[in-house]
């Protein structure tokens, strides 16, 4: 009896099952590999080194003065980007998907400005144009408003670099969404604003949410563009990642990996609330009425 005969001839129950997706387990196998590699032995990496300090050490480390001053600056000044981020975001993705006018396609390629251009070089066209012999910053400052060098230049420089992900991230959605809902609601008599907080305001909550992340995490690990524009005062406008990059340079690697480690907690943190955030509006959102 041949093979095929064999097989053809075997019980149902004992075939091997057909996988839909051929090679499956391969492409699994490739891929955790892959992440390994890249994620997670360079983050273990990261902590293996931090446990070489005792627990004494490391809180001195993560809690001395100046560093905690860095915290409130990086995360403070990263979260109110992310939020102005959010509202013109969304305000630049409406524009650009309900509304047609000459010169749309060069402001959509301008809005991936941030993607392509180096940050160091945006920091110092932010410099150029905030501090005070700049376009803005002659302007301003004899009014009493003092942005390059101060936290205020953070928070434009993290709004320079995070302002894609937020558009980028709503604006297909607001491409796909139903508009017959829009008419509907307008049929049954919903002002503008109910039309938009009752019917397209939820269906794109949760594209808000991923690119109000997109853009905090963004913001957190940012250094190339805001080192130019903060003065790097200690107290004052010096951010963690400065911090971070001092300790190496002083060849304090354990002190850098107890900060980093820090902040790699807290926003792993707040990426998992914001991810809760979103699936509890995906199933709000799929409830029936």
């Amino acid at each position: 009896m041949t093979t095929a005969t064999a097989v053809a001839a075997a019980p149902a129950g004992r075939r091997a099952p057909k996988r839909v997706l051929p090679g499956f387990g391969l492409s699994l196998g490739y891929t955790l590999f892959y992440l390994s590699i890249i994620v997670l032995i360079p983050l273990s990496a990261l902590i293996f080194k931090t446990f070489t300090l005792t627990w004494d050490q490391f809180w001195a480390a993560i809690s001395a003065p100046r560093v905690m001053a860095s915290y409130r600056l990086t995360f403070g000044a990263s979260f109110l980007a992310a939020l102005v981020n959010l509202v013109f975001g969304l305000l630049i993705a409406w524009v650009l998907v309900r509304y047609k006018f000459p010169g749309k396609k060069i402001v959509d390629a301008l809005v991936d400005l941030p993607f392509a251009l180096p940050t160091a070089v945006a920091g110092i066209s932010l410099t150029a144009l905030l501090a005070g012999n700049g376009w803005v910053g002659s302007i301003l400052e004899p009014m009493g408003i003092q942005l390059a060098f101060k936290p205020a230049g953070i928070v434009i420089a993290l709004i320079f670099i995070g302002l894609p992900f937020v558009v980028r991230t709503v604006q297909p959605v607001l491409e796909d969404a139903e508009k017959e809902l829009e008419e509907a609601a307008t049929c049954l008599g919903a002002t503008r604003l109910q039309t938009f907080t009752k019917v397209i305001l939820p269906s794109i909550t949760p594209a808000l949410l991923t690119g109000f992340a997109m853009a905090f995490a963004r913001a957190v690990g940012e250094y190339g563009s805001v080192i130019f524009i903060a003065g790097n005062m200690p107290m004052v406008s010096e951010i963690t990642p400065l911090i971070i990059i001092g300790k190496l340079e002083q060849y304090d690697y354990a002190g850098a990996t107890a900060v980093a480690v820090v902040m790699l907690v807290i926003s792993f943190i707040l990426l998992l609330i914001i991810n809760a955030l979103q699936a509890w509006q995906r199933r709000h959102a799929g409830a029936p009425a």
